[in-house]
C-alpha cells in the first residue's frame, strides 16, 4: 500500500487533468495484459487488431519492451499535463525534453524491475532497453517517434469519446467538491483508494510512503488505467494519481443507428440519432466527428433538441457540452433506444 500524505496546503493545491499521452502509455499495457481478462476493453482490442499493421516491427517491439503489463512504468513516459485538457504534441513534446540522464537511469531500473520483467522475452527486452541506454539521447528520438505512431493508430480514432468521458468525470468531481468539500471528492474515487486523516492510501503491490510536501496534488481520470489505480510521486511538480473515470462501462458501447421507427418519425432520424449517442456529454466538434457531420450543421440539431428540453448544456472552457436530460432519458427508453442504463 502506498501511503500519500497531504497538507492543508496541498490539499489548496488539488487539480484535475486529461492526459492523451497517459491514455496512450496505458492502452499498452492494456494490450500486453489482454489476454489476462481485462475484457472491459475488449471492443477497442478488437478494433485496435485491424489498425496494428501500420506500426513498423521495432516500433511495436521498443513499446512492448518499454510499458509491461504490470509493474514499474518509467515516468518520462508519462509528465504531467500542465493544464487540463492539453494535446497528445504538447505532452510528446514533454517527453522530447526530458533529460537523457534521467531516461538512462529510469530505463535501467526498468530492465531490473522485478515485477516489471516477469514473464518470458525478458532477455530480449532488456537487449532492447540498454540498446536505448546506450544510445547519446538515450533513446529519446525512437521513443517519441514509437509513441506518436502508436497514437495515430490506437488512440487519435477514438479520443472524441474517450475525452467526453475523462471530461464528464472530471465535471462531477468539482461538483462534488463544491458541495461537500475534499473529502467528498475523494469519495469513491476508486475501491483502491481511501481518503482520512489527510493520507490518500492506494493499494499497491509494495509498501511506501510519500509526502506532498506543498507541491499539490494532481487526479488524473485514465480510461485505460482500469482496473488499477497509477500513482506518481517522483515529480518535482506534485504527485499525481491517475484512477478509472466514472461511466467507464459506457465507453464501448455502440449505439445503433436505427433508434426506432416512433422516435425518428417524430425527431428525424438524425436528432434520434444524436440523442442517443449523447449518454456522455460532447461538445458540437466531438459528436460531429462521432456522426461524421459537419460541426455547424450538427449545430442545429443540438440546439433544436436543447431548445425541446431534451439535452442541457454546460460550458467547458471555450467549449459548450450537450447531454441528455431526464426528459430525453424517458423519451429514448420508451421508444425502444439505448437510454439511461
Amino acid at each position: 500500500m502506498i501511503h500519500l500524505h497531504v497538507t492543508a496546503a496541498d490539499l489548496t493545491r488539488v487539480r484535475f487533468a486529461a492526459s492523451p499521452l497517459m491514455e496512450t502509455v496505458t492502452s499498452l499495457r492494456t494490450l500486453a495484459a489482454g489476454r489476462q481478462g481485462r475484457h472491459l476493453h475488449r471492443p477497442w482490442i478488437d478494433r485496435f487488431a485491424g489498425r496494428a499493421g501500420r506500426l513498423r516491427p521495432y516500433d511495436r517491439e521498443l513499446l512492448a519492451a518499454l510499458v509491461r503489463p504490470q509493474g514499474y512504468i518509467p515516468d518520462f513516459l508519462v509528465p504531467p499535463p500542465g493544464r487540463r485538457s492539453s494535446t497528445f504534441a504538447d505532452a510528446l513534446g514533454q517527453v522530447a525534453a526530458a533529460d537523457p540522464e534521467v531516461v538512462a537511469r529510469e530505463l535501467a531500473h526498468l530492465a531490473a524491475h522485478p515485477v516489471a520483467q516477469q514473464g518470458p522475452g525478458r532477455d530480449a527486452r532488456r537487449a532492447v532497453l540498454q540498446a536505448l541506454v546506450d544510445r547519446p539521447d538515450a533513446g529519446i528520438g525512437p521513443v517519441t517517434e514509437a509513441l506518436a505512431a502508436y497514437h495515430r493508430a490506437a488512440i487519435a480514432p477514438e479520443w472524441a469519446r474517450i475525452d467526453a468521458l475523462l471530461h464528464d468525470d472530471i465535471a462531477h468531481r468539482l461538483d462534488a467538491l463544491a458541495d461537500g468539500g475534499v473529502e467528498a471528492m475523494m469519495r469513491n474515487l476508486h475501491p483502491s483508494v481511501t481518503f482520512a486523516g489527510q493520507t490518500l492510501r492506494i493499494v499497491k503491490y509494495y509498501e511506501g510512503h510519500a509526502d506532498c510536501g506543498g507541491r499539490g496534488l494532481l487526479l488524473v481520470p485514465c480510461a485505460f488505467a482500469w482496473p488499477d489505480v497509477v500513482v506518481r510521486t517522483a515529480h518535482p511538480e506534485s504527485p499525481s494519481v491517475s484512477y478509472s473515470p466514472r461511466g467507464l462501462g459506457r465507453l464501448w458501447e455502440e449505439h445503433p443507428e436505427d433508434t426506432g421507427p416512433a422516435l425518428a418519425g417524430v425527431l428525424g432520424q438524425t436528432r434520434a440519432a444524436l440523442l442517443a449517442l449523447l449518454d456522455l456529454p460532447m461538445s458540437t466538434s466531438q459528436a460531429a466527428t462521432q456522426m461524421a457531420f459537419s460541426a455547424p450543421t450538427l449545430s442545429v440539431h443540438l440546439q433544436a433538441l436543447r431548445a425541446a428540453g431534451l439535452l442541457t448544456s454546460r460550458r467547458k472552457g471555450r467549449h459548450v457540452l450537450y447531454a441528455r436530460t431526464e426528459l430525453g432519458e424517458r423519451l429514448l427508453a420508451e421508444s425502444g433506444g439505448p437510454s439511461a442504463r
